[in-house]
C-alpha cells in the first residue's frame, strides 16, 4: 500500500471516528478492547497498513459500507455525495409518542442490528427513509419536511432526497 493511499484510508477513517463522535479511546472503550487505540491512530496516521479483513472488520464495527473507507471513492460514483441523513435521536426522544412511534422503533432495530447505541445521532440510508416513508404512508419528501419540522432531520436532507428523485 503507498503511503499517499496510506493517508487518505487513514483520513477516512478518522472521519468516521469523528463523525461518530469517538475518540481513540472512545473507541477502545466501545469495542471493549477489540480495538486498540494506539493501533487505529496508527492506521489513521497511514503509519501502519491494514488488511482487507480488518478494514472490513473496521467498517462493521463503526456500522457503514467498506466501500465509504476507500480513497477516491463517493457513494454511486457522484461528484459530491448527497448529504448523510442523520436522525437527532435526542430530539426524537421528545416527540410525542403517537408521532414518532414508528420511527423511534425502526431507529432502535438499526441501533440494535448495528450495535450502536451512542444515543445521540443515527445515520440512515436513502433505503431507510424510504421504508419510513411507507411506514407513514407519506411521500419521502413530504416525510423528510415532517422530520425536519420535529427537528430529527437537518434540513441538509431536503438536498439529499432531491438527489433521489432526481
Amino acid at each position: 500500500m503507498s503511503s499517499e493511499y496510506a493517508k487518505q484510508l487513514g483520513a477516512k477513517l478518522r472521519a468516521i471516528r469523528t463523525q461518530q463522535g469517538l475518540s481513540l479511546h472512545g473507541v477502545e472503550e466501545k469495542s471493549q478492547g477489540r480495538w486498540k487505540a494506539v493501533v487505529v491512530g496508527s492506521y489513521e496516521r497511514g503509519d501502519r497498513a491494514v488488511t482487507v479483513q480488518r478494514l472490513a472488520e473496521l467498517a462493521d464495527f463503526y456500522g457503514v459500507p467498506v466501500q465509504e473507507l476507500l480513497p477516491g471513492t463517493t457513494p454511486g460514483g457522484a461528484a459530491e455525495p448527497p448529504p448523510k441523513l442523520v436522525l437527532d435521536l435526542e430530539r426524537l426522544a421528545h416527540v410525542p409518542q403517537e408521532k414518532a412511534g414508528p420511527l423511534q422503533r425502526y431507529a432502535a432495530t438499526i441501533q440494535s442490528q448495528r450495535g450502536d447505541y451512542n444515543g445521540k445521532v443515527l445515520s440512515i440510508r436513502q433505503d431507510d427513509l424510504r421504508t419510513l416513508a411507507v411506514i407513514y404512508d407519506q411521500s419521502p419528501s413530504v416525510l423528510t419536511e415532517q422530520l425536519i419540522s420535529w427537528g430529527v432531520l437537518d434540513a441538509d436532507a431536503r438536498r439529499a432526497v432531491a438527489h433521489e428523485e432526481a
